[in-house]
């Protein structure tokens, strides 16, 4: 042990209400380099303990007054603040039920009057060392606690990163491909609709014409046209042609909002406008904020400043979009069954509200993804951000959604993302990111 154990600095309380063992044991303590404190009842030494805090009690059994020393260890051993303080009982009784008393309430040990000064030097030298090696142990346990909390979160974050990453990866190398498949056929069906509309145009003038100009038709020809009812088909036909360019237009929209979603810029930050970020995810989301039968349509409404381009990693931010937005309809789909299980037929309006604001001022840009869905316990919010949480059923979710949004917001965009909830009436995400930022 230390030297430094049995300096001037360590202070034991001696309570007695005998003067002379008092005398006795304080010329022996401060004999020894340590300093004595002097109470003669319990009352005063839990007063004295409060504010001098001392290292070690040598506490007398038999007191007068209105407490006795056993009393006085219980109060001691009850306070948080002075619990851990060693108490030496000492006593003239002999009675090993009175010893087995102290003992059992909190007393380390027991000095038995009449005492020998080296005795008592020898036992307050090993409590205090005890004493000091059990403080050292708990203040090593904490430091090493704190040590392997931190290092399990960066374990998480480390963990996150990578998930993250081969995501991102997975899905950018999944959108090329897909890309790359069907642009060439998009592009030709595209191509040849122009002309299938002019040939068609050709052929219906052909028709007419023949018609005006020999309106003596066989009858085999009329009883075709009967069967092909050339009226309908000349009205209809067109109609068709316009659905197939509609459906042709769709897919080019949804191949550009693929490559919009995903773009693989991991490595570094690239000036985007995040609105195209987000009106890409809503592409994508489509089908899902359809009528589904169950439950019916989710309307979204937009608002949107003319937001400025910043300097971020859109394909990560739209991440964040697809797994705030997603979410929500989930949120919807959960209410829609507590309806039917409930019996309510009605049906509310389902919103998914987004506004991105600028902030020339602080030179932000906010967005924020509001629903009106089932909202969150005061629990649950407090969690939303944490790895691996989640409130959906095995298989529904892995709890890694928000706890990567969050890092994708605040480490990757020193930015903000708050989350609102109000438990029966919705929930909003607040996304804050600096217009400015460093392009590396």
């Amino acid at each position: 042990m230390s030297s430094n154990l049995f300096s001037q600095s360590m202070r034991i309380l001696l309570v007695d209400d005998n003067p002379n063992n008092l005398k006795v044991l304080s010329e022996a303590i401060q004999g020894y380099g340590w300093k004595a404190l002097i109470a003669i009842d319990g009352e005063s030494a839990i007063e004295q303990v409060e504010y001098a805090a001392p290292d070690l009690i040598v506490l007398d059994v038999m007191m007068p007054g209105g407490i006795d020393g056993f009393e006085t260890c219980r109060r001691l051993k009850t306070n948080s603040t002075t619990q851990n303080i060693p108490v030496i009982f000492m006593t003239a009784l002999s009675d090993s039920i009175d010893k087995v008393k102290g003992l059992e309430i909190g007393a380390v040990d027991y000095i038995t009057k009449p005492f020998q000064q080296e005795e008592v030097i020898a036992r307050l030298k090993l409590h205090l060392k005890i004493s000091h090696l059990t403080h050292t142990l708990e203040q090593r346990v904490q430091e090493r606690t704190i040590e392997l909390t931190q290092s399990l979160q960066q374990l998480q974050n480390t963990q996150i990163q990578l998930i993250q990453s081969e995501k991102m990866s997975t899905l950018g190398q999944l959108v090329a491909g897909i890309g790359h498949e069907i642009n060439n056929p998009i592009g030709f069906i595209s191509g040849n609709c122009a002309y299938i509309e002019e040939y068609m145009q050709d052929l219906l003038r052909l028709v007419n014409l023949q018609q005006q100009k020999l309106p003596d038709l066989d009858p085999e020809i009329e009883e075709l046209l009967e069967e092909i009812d050339l009226d309908y088909l000349s009205e209809d036909l067109p109609k068709i042609l316009g659905s197939m360019q509609q459906g042709i237009n769709r897919l080019i929209d949804i191949s550009s909002s693929l490559r919009t979603f995903a773009r693989m810029d991991i490595a570094s930050k690239v000036e985007f406008k995040i609105t195209e970020g987000i009106n890409s995810t809503l592409m994508l989301l489509k089908h899902r904020l359809k009528d589904q039968g169950t439950r019916p349509k989710i309307e979204v409404i937009t608002r949107y400043d003319d937001l400025p381009p910043i300097a971020c990693y859109p394909g990560q931010l739209n991440q964040v979009f697809m797994n705030i937005i997603a979410n929500a309809i989930d949120a919807f789909d959960d209410l829609e069954k507590n309806r039917l299980e409930q019996g309510i037929t009605d049906h509310s309006s389902y919103i998914i509200e987004i506004t991105a604001l600028v902030d020339h001022q602080k030179q932000t840009v906010a967005i924020c993804i509001a629903d009106n869905a089932l909202g969150m316990p005061p629990e649950v919010q407090s969690k939303v951000f944490e790895p691996s949480f989640t409130t959906k059923p095995v298989g529904k979710g892995t709890g890694l959604g928000l706890a990567i949004s969050y890092q994708i917001i605040v480490d990757k965009h020193d930015g903000k993302i708050d989350c609102l909830s109000t438990f029966g009436k919705g929930t909003k995400f607040i996304i804050t990111l600096p217009i400015e930022g460093s392009l590396n």
